[in-house]
C-alpha cells in the first residue's frame, strides 16, 4: 500500500504511453530448454535478503537448469519508468503497483503471460487478478492486495461508535488527509462509494468518467463542509504525533504505520475497516483505493518460460504466508489469506475485510490516470479550505471531467 502512496507522487510528470520508445508489438528472441539460463530479478526496497532465499529455494526445486539468478533492490514505484527508458537492461522479472499496469502495456515493456493464468484466476482474489489484467489480458503475478483502513483508540470508541462517520465524530476526533497532496488518493474512493464512476465500471474506459454527476456533487459538497466539524482533522506526515498528544483519536491509515500506532495506543489499538457515511442518499460503505503488487515480466527477456516459472514460484501461497510473516505484506493469495499466521494477525484481519467488494475499489490502471492525480488533488484540497464555493461544484467537476477526459 505504502508502495501505492509513493507512486502517485513518482507518476506526476511522467510520459504517457509509447514515448519512450519501447516497440509495443516486440517479440521476445524466446531460448528453449537451455540449461543455463540467467535471470535478474527486481524486488521492493529493503526486501532482497528475503528474495534471495526464496530464489534459492527455487533453484533447489530446479536441478536440471543451471540457474544464475540476481535479485535487486528497486524502488517499485519506478519499474515503470527504468522498463520504459531501457527495457534491454532492464529486470527480467519485476515488482510494480498495479497502477502502472496500462501505461507498461501501452508501450510494449511487459509480456503478456502465455501460462499460469488459470492458477493466478483460481488461487488469488478477484480484485487483485483484476489488477493483473488490462483489457482482458493478463501481464502480471498479483503477490499482495491492500488497502487503508481505520485505527482507533479503543479508550474513546465503542465498537459501535465506529460503525459511522456521524458516530466516530460525535464521540472522538478522526484524522484525515484533507488538506495536502495525497487527499486525491484518500477521498476519491468516497465518489465511487456515492454511486460515480472513475473512468467507467470497471475503471478502463477513458471517457467513462461520471464525477460531475449529482452523487459527485454530493460528495464534494460534504468534503467541503468538513472543515466546519471540529472532530474531523487534518492530518498527513504528522498523523503519528497527533495521535500521541491526543489531537486526534482515530485515523484512516495503512499497514506501513502499525508499528508505530501500535507504540503510541498499546493494547488500546483497535482496527477497523472505514465507516459508513451519508454523502446526501443515505448511508453508504466509505471505500478505499485497492491496490495490488504485481511481478511482470519483461517483454524483452530472453527467457519469458524461466521468468514465468520463477514469478510463479515467488508468489506461490507458500512464499506469501512468509512474506507476510518477515515483511508484514498482505497476500492476494487465497489460501496463504486463510492460513493461521494471516487469520490471527488483527491488522491483516482489516485489510482483508476492506479489500472485499463493498469496502474498497481497484485503483484505474488506464494511463489516463497520470494526468487525474494532477487535477483530483487541488479540487479536493481547495474545496476543503473553502476556496471553491458550494455554488461552484458542479462547474469544478464538470470541469474535472473534461481535463482528465482525452479529446476524441
Amino acid at each position: 500500500m505504502k508502495k501505492l502512496l509513493l507512486s502517485i507522487s513518482i507518476i506526476i510528470g511522467l510520459s504517457l504511453l509509447t514515448s519512450c520508445g519501447v516497440e509495443k508489438e516486440h517479440k521476445p528472441d524466446i531460448k528453449v530448454n537451455e540449461k543455463n539460463v540467467s535471470l535478474k530479478v527486481w524486488v521492493d526496497l529493503n526486501q532482497g535478503d528475503f528474495y534471495r532465499k526464496v530464489v534459492e529455494d527455487f533453484k533447489k526445486e530446479h536441478p536440471d537448469k543451471n540457474y544464475d539468478i540476481t535479485v535487486i533492490e528497486s524502488e517499485s514505484g519506478r519499474a515503470q519508468e527504468y522498463v520504459q527508458k531501457d527495457p534491454e537492461a532492464a529486470a527480467d522479472v519485476f515488482i510494480t503497483p498495479n497502477d502502472r499496469l496500462g501505461q507498461m502495456v501501452e508501450s510494449g515493456a511487459v509480456y503478456q503471460l502465455t501460462k499460469y493464468t488459470d492458477g493466478i484466476k483460481k488461487d488469488n482474489t478477484t480484485t487483485s487478478v483484476q489488477a493483473a489484467t488490462y483489457q482482458n489480458k493478463m501481464y502480471g503475478f498479483p503477490v499482495t492486495a491492500e488497502a487503508m483502513f481505520m485505527y482507533y483508540d479503543k479508550r474513546v470508541f465503542s465498537e459501535e461508535d465506529i460503525k459511522t462517520f456521524s458516530g466516530i465524530t460525535s464521540k472522538g476526533k478522526l484524522g484525515i488527509n484533507l488538506a495536502e497532496s495525497g487527499a486525491d488518493y484518500r477521498e476519491t474512493p468516497w465518489f465511487i462509494a456515492n454511486g460515480t464512476y472513475l473512468y467507467g465500471k470497471d475503471g478502463e474506459d477513458p471517457y467513462g468518467t461520471t464525477f460531475n454527476s449529482p452523487e459527485g456533487v454530493q460528495v464534494l459538497n460534504w468534503i467541503g463542509k468538513l472543515k466546519d466539524n471540529s472532530n474531523v482533522v487534518a492530518v498527513n506526515a504528522d498523523e503519528i504525533s497527533a495521535l500521541r498528544s491526543g489531537k486526534i483519536n482515530a485515523v484512516l491509515s495503512g499497514v506501513w504505520n502499525e508499528a508505530a500506532i501500535r507504540e503510541v495506543l498499546g493494547e488500546n489499538m483497535g482496527v477497523a475497516v472505514y465507516p459508513t457515511a451519508d454523502f446526501g442518499n443515505g448511508e453508504v460503505n466509505m471505500m478505499a483505493f485497492q491496490g495490488s503488487g504485481i511481478y511482470c515480466i519483461n517483454a524483452f527477456t530472453k527467457s519469458p518460460l524461466e521468468a514465468m516459472e520463477l514469478a510463479d514460484y515467488i508468489t506461490s501461497a507458500d512464499v506469501q504466508v512468509k512474506a507476510f510473516e518477515e515483511l508484514g505484506k498482505i497476500p492476494s493469495n487465497l489460501k496463504a489469506r486463510n492460513s493461521s499466521t494471516v487469520e490471527k494477525n488483527d491488522v491483516a484481519k482489516a485489510v482483508i475485510a476492506m479489500t472485499s467488494e463493498n469496502h474498497s475499489v481497484l485503483m484505474p490502471k488506464i494511463p489516463e490516470m497520470n494526468v487525474f492525480w494532477q487535477h483530483m488533488n487541488p479540487l479536493l484540497v481547495d474545496t476543503y479550505k473553502g476556496k471553491i464555493k458550494e455554488a461552484d461544484y458542479p462547474d469544478a467537476l464538470d470541469k474535472l471531467v473534461k481535463d482528465i477526459t482525452p479529446a476524441k
